[in-house]
């Protein structure tokens, strides 16, 4: 659990029913079916087989590559396995989806920070701010490129945003990189998120963000420099972590940096934002590629991410059943519900959304 932090933030309109008519009707479809909302057997297979991916991949890398091909060919599947554990294993552990037993939720969810990144500093910087204030400019850190990219009609336009369209795609290959040496060390520090404040970590929970980043540090470039240059371990370090740079990026954006996602700005000397929590969440977020069976296999179901963001303490594999539900209650509700049908048609949408914030002249989402 994330301890309570006293902070000004934007706050939402009381519900109008909405949000409870959805709880009532998902917690109607378990009782119905019968299947527990987490502890679900397709859960461990898959993350059997993710985790047996990614050692594989890097054990091959590491200790059987005897080509060029060979290793770029295996850092890619590498690179991919990582992405998995991302989107399939932490992602649901972290926000308690995994099991009803905090300690199993706690030991998948340090598989972030074996692979280099704070899981305490993610829970804060994702379940806390973004689901919580998704879209809104300040608050959600993930909006957040620097300089480089204007992805919200509240952010500033510098000249250089009419490009990055083409450009930004690329700068979302350093995503990895900042986070392993940067953000985590940067956010702790400062002990903020954006204008967010949180607690620094401390006892087992520092002890458990430090032994990630040392644990990470070894498997990453310490075991492989016994067995190659020392240039080409930093080679394909870099290599692997522009994939899932770009991997986690593209798809984080198809689900909000889109068309159809709204970006409330909040009126002038307000903190309100003129909806209920529920109903922002899913005006604010996007499906995308409901139909492929595999990529919501691969992408631990965030590609229903307006399911994601109503039930996040809901394990991914029930989603594609609930979407059925929260499609149903927000045509009730007058409450509009978007999904893109291809990744295509997602990835072009925030490539016209990112031409449209990078224009001189702007509308509004």
């Amino acid at each position: 659990m994330v301890e309570a932090v006293r902070h000004e933030h934007p706050k939402f309109f009381s519900d109008s029913g909405f949000h409870q008519e959805l709880k009532r009707r998902v917690a109607e479809y378990f009782s119905r079916t019968g299947v527990s909302p987490r502890d679900n057997p397709r859960m461990y297979l898959k993350s059997a087989t993710i985790l047996l991916w990614f050692a594989a991949s890097y054990l091959l890398l590491v200790f059987a590559a005897t080509t060029w091909w060979q290793s770029v060919l295996l850092s890619l599947s590498l690179a991919l396995a990582v992405a998995g554990i991302g989107f399939a294993i932490q992602h649901d552990a972290n926000h308690g989806a995994y099991s009803k037993a905090g300690f199993v939720n706690r030991l998948m969810g340090l598989t972030l920070d074996v692979l280099g990144a704070s899981s305490y500093v993610w829970r804060w910087k994702h379940n806390v701010f973004h689901h919580t204030y998704t879209n809104i400019s300040g608050a959600d850190d993930d909006l957040n490129v620097g300089p480089f990219g204007r992805l919200a009609p509240a952010q500033p336009r510098y000249g250089i945003h009419r490009f990055q369209q083409f450009y930004l795609w690329a700068l979302y290959g350093f995503l990895l990189p900042k986070w392993h040496l940067l953000d985590d060390f940067k956010n702790v520090t400062r002990a903020r998120i954006a204008r967010n404040r949180f607690p620094r970590p401390g006892g087992w929970k520092l002890a458990e963000a430090i032994g990630g980043k040392l644990a990470f540090l070894g498997w990453a470039f310490v075991l492989p420099a016994f067995f190659h240059p020392w240039w080409v371990v930093l080679l394909f370090y870099a290599g692997t972590a522009f994939v899932v740079g770009v991997t986690l990026a593209v798809v984080f954006q198809m689900a909000h940096c889109v068309e159809d996602a709204d970006f409330p700005q909040l009126p002038l000397k307000s903190d309100r934002v003129e909806r209920g929590w529920a109903e922002h969440q899913v005006h604010t977020t996007v499906d995308f590629a409901r139909k492929s069976r595999l990529l919501t296999w691969y992408l631990g179901g965030l590609n229903f991410q307006i399911e994601h963001h109503l039930f996040p303490q809901i394990c991914h594999v029930h989603y594609p059943r609930i979407a059925e539900v929260v499609q149903s209650v927000c045509a009730e509700f007058g409450v509009r519900y978007a999904a893109y049908e291809s990744v295509l048609g997602a990835m072009l949408s925030h490539w016209r959304w990112l031409r449209r914030m990078g224009r001189p002249i702007t509308t509004t989402a």
